[in-house]
C-alpha cells in the first residue's frame, strides 16, 4: 500500500467500463471526468481509476494532457508500482523470450502487450535499449535499469526520443544508464549476422519484428538474385544470403545503415554476393526498371506511411505505389514481399492497396503467404495497435 492516499480519477457515465474490466489498457481523455484537480495531476501520476458508480477498476498512470489520459497498470487499485513490481513484469516477459529463443537477441518488452504500457525494450545479448514512451515509466527509469542489471544486462541504453514522448510531455535524450558500448553489436539471426548500432542507429538499432518474414524469404532465396528495398541494415538481403541467394542488392537512403549492412555481409563471409545502392527508394526502383533489371525476389519494407488514421488515405496510396514500382522488377515466377508497419493500415486495406499496385503494374500474382511479427512481439488481445506488422508475399505468374 502507498503511504499517502492515491488520487482518484473517474470515468464519465457514458464511458464503457466493461471494456476496461475486460482488459483494455487505455482510457481516452474524453472518457474521463477532468475536473480542476485531475487536470492538475503531474504526467505519469499513479491513481485509482473508478467507474461512474465509484467502483474501482485498477491502478492507472495518468497524463491529463495526452489523448490517452490513463494507462492501466494493474487491476489491483492498491498495487504499489515500485521496483519490485517492475522487476516482476520484466521477469515475466523474460520467461517467455527465454523459452521462445535460444539466444538472447529479441524484443524483451513489447509495451502494453507485456503489461508495461508505453515501454519498449530490445535485448542484444548483454546489452539492451529501453524506450520509455510514457511518463510513468520515464519517472521510474532507474528502477527499470536496476531490474535489467539484475537480469544480467551490463549495458543499458536509454533511447528517449520520438513523437510518442512528445504527447506525454517528455523531453528527448539518449544516454547510457549502465555500462556503455562504443561499437555496433553483432546480432545472429536466421543464419545471418547483423550489425546493430544501439546509440546511433534508427530506433533501437535493429528491427526484430521481421524475423519470421526474413526466414520465409530466406527459404525461397536459394540461387536467386534478391533486391532488398528500404533495407536499413540489410534485414531481408542478409537473411537471403544466409539462405543461399546468389546475390543481394540493398537499397536505402541512409549511408550509415548501408555501411552496417556491408559490415554484416562481411562478417558472414558474403561480401562478394552483396551490393548496396544509396538513394530514394522510389527513385531507385524506377531507375532499375528503366535499366531492365529483374530479380528472383524483391522485398520492400518501407517505414510507416500511415502512422495514424489521419494519414491513412495518403499512406495506402504510398503502399500501392511501392507495389506498383516493385512488381515490374520481379522476374516471371519470382516473388514479391511487401510490408507495412502502420497499425492504422489494417491488413485488408493494406492487402487491397498492394494488389491494386501489382495490377496497375500489369502483373498477375498469387498471394502465397501473410506474415506478422514474431513471438517476441505479442499482441494485446484488446489493443489492435500492438499487432501492427503485416508482410505479404506474392508469386508472380507472368
Amino acid at each position: 500500500m502507498t503511504d499517502t492516499p492515491r488520487p482518484v480519477i473517474r470515468l464519465k457515465p457514458r464511458a464503457d467500463a466493461r471494456r476496461i474490466r475486460h482488459g483494455h489498457p487505455w482510457v481516452f481523455t474524453d472518457d474521463l471526468v477532468l475536473d480542476r484537480r485531475t487536470r492538475g495531476l503531474a504526467p505519469g501520476t499513479i491513481a485509482v481509476l473508478e467507474d461512474a458508480e465509484r467502483l474501482p477498476l485498477g491502478s492507472v498512470a495518468v497524463t491529463p494532457a495526452s489523448r490517452i489520459g490513463a494507462r492501466m497498470l494493474d487491476p489491483d487499485p492498491a498495487a504499489e508500482i515500485d521496483g519490485a513490481w517492475i522487476a516482476a513484469r520484466l521477469a515475466r516477459a523474460l520467461a517467455h523470450r527465454a523459452r521462445a529463443y535460444d539466444a538472447p537477441f529479441y524484443r524483451l518488452v513489447h509495451a502494453e502487450a507485456d503489461g508495461l504500457p508505453g515501454v519498449v525494450i530490445d535485448r542484444f545479448g548483454a546489452a539492451c535499449v529501453i524506450q520509455p514512451n510514457a511518463a510513468w515509466a520515464d519517472a521510474r527509469i532507474e528502477a527499470f535499469a536496476d531490474a535489467l542489471a539484475g537480469m544480467g544486462m551490463a549495458h543499458i541504453l536509454l533511447n528517449a526520443s520520438g513523437r510518442a514522448r512528445t504527447a506525454e510531455g517528455l523531453e528527448g535524450e539518449t544516454r547510457w544508464l549502465r555500462g556503455g558500448l562504443d561499437a555496433p553489436v553483432e546480432v545472429p539471426m536466421n543464419g545471418a549476422i547483423y550489425l546493430a548500432d544501439l546509440a546511433g542507429g534508427q530506433k533501437t538499432g535493429l528491427f526484430y519484428d521481421q524475423r519470421p518474414n526474413h526466414a520465409l524469404v530466406a527459404g525461397l532465396a536459394r540461387g536467386a538474385s534478391v533486391l532488398d528495398v528500404f533495407a536499413h541494415v540489410g534485414g531481408f538481403g542478409l537473411a537471403a544470403l544466409a539462405g543461399g541467394a546468389a546475390s543481394a542488392l540493398a537499397v536505402d537512403g541512409s549511408a550509415p545503415a548501408l555501411t552496417l549492412a556491408e559490415q554484416g555481409a562481411g562478417a558472414m563471409g558474403a561480401s562478394d554476393r552483396f551490393a548496396t545502392r544509396r538513394g530514394d527508394a522510389f527513385d531507385v526502383m524506377a531507375a532499375l526498371a528503366t535499366e531492365g533489371a529483374r530479380f528472383g525476389i524483391v522485398v520492400a519494407d518501407p517505414p510507416a506511411f500511415a502512422p495514424a488514421k489521419p494519414a491513412l488515405t495518403a499512406g495506402l496510396r504510398a503502399y500501392e505505389r511501392v507495389a506498383r514500382l516493385a512488381a515490374p522488377l520481379v522476374a516471371p515466377g519470382g516473388y514479391l514481399t511487401v510490408c507495412s508497419c502502420s497499425h492504422a493500415a489494417e491488413l485488408s486495406k493494406f492487402r487491397a492497396a498492394s494488389i491494386r499496385g501489382i495490377g496497375r503494374a500489369g502483373r498477375m500474382a498469387q498471394l502465397i503467404h501473410t506474415g506478422f511479427a514474431g513471438p517476441d512481439h505479442p499482441v494485446h488481445p484488446q489493443l489492435a495497435e500492438s499487432g501492427y506488422l503485416k508482410a505479404l508475399t506474392f508469386r508472380m505468374l507472368d
